[in-house]
């Protein structure tokens, strides 16, 4: 059910992702970055939470890559997203490889007001860097996490080798991405990050780098975090 009361987005950026929905699938398509970082994305996830049985929040969700790689994994999953032509194809392709996730286009902000403490991870890869509030959607995060919980955060860090790599490498030479997939003022630096998650009661345990490699089309976690980096951090217990 659409949840219209937080407008914590660009229309702009869900119409660009819509326009890219039916090929979203497609392993050689707009968004084979992704395909390739997706197994290191859930490799990472799966080394700090146990997966089976466990309730995780998809957020900000897409085309469901992630989605269905967390399900698979035994997770019992609710992916959310505002781009209703993507949420259409996650679903479509929920049927054909029937892995079953609970897609919702609803915000963050209003989930939480919805279902606090509802979640044992929650994970939201680059999507950050397309919202005009960041750190609104962190206090969401706070808010839908049980205490013991863990936010797992992916995105671009704001440097010359992220505007380098990420917008002139893969947009304009390479073409790994659509022109205009990402705009280098809204890149996230990790002290950022980190400052958003702390205010809102959030505690970070970990930064690693994210190095996509495209002659062999894989990513791998790496210590070098001026381009991609993931993050992960602990909702603390209550005393």
């Amino acid at each position: 059910m659409t949840q219209p009361a937080f407008d914590n987005f660009s229309q702009a950026e869900l119409d660009k992702f819509n326009e890219l929905a039916h090929r979203w699938w497609d392993p050689q398509g707009p968004q084979k970055a992704l395909h390739a970082l997706n197994p290191a994305r859930l490799g990472y996830v799966a080394d700090r939470v146990a997966l089976r049985g466990a309730r995780v929040l998809d957020l900000g969700c897409g085309g469901g890559l992630l989605s269905e790689a967390l399900a698979g994994a035994g997770a019992d999953v609710t992916a959310i997203d505002l781009a209703p032509d993507l949420l259409k194809i996650a679903r479509l392709h929920g049927l054909e490889s029937g892995i079953r996730v609970d897609y919702r286009q609803v915000s963050a902000e209003a989930l939480a007001a919805e279902a606090p403490g509802a979640f044992d991870a929650i994970t939201c890869m680059e999507m950050l860097e397309h919202v005009p509030d960041p750190a609104s959607v962190l206090r969401a995060c706070a808010t839908l996490l049980r205490p013991g919980g863990r936010l797992f955060v992916s995105t671009l860090n704001r440097t010359p080798a992220a505007f380098a790599l990420a917008i002139v490498g893969a947009e304009y030479v390479a073409r790994l991405l659509p022109k205009g997939t990402h705009q280098y003022r809204d890149f996230i630096r990790p002290s950022e990050l980190a400052t958003w998650m702390r205010t809102s009661g959030l505690q970070l345990e970990d930064v690693s780098g994210l190095v996509y490699e495209p002659w062999r089309n894989a990513a791998r976690l790496s210590s070098r975090t001026d381009v991609n980096y993931l993050a992960c951090a602990l909702k603390p217990a209550m005393s």
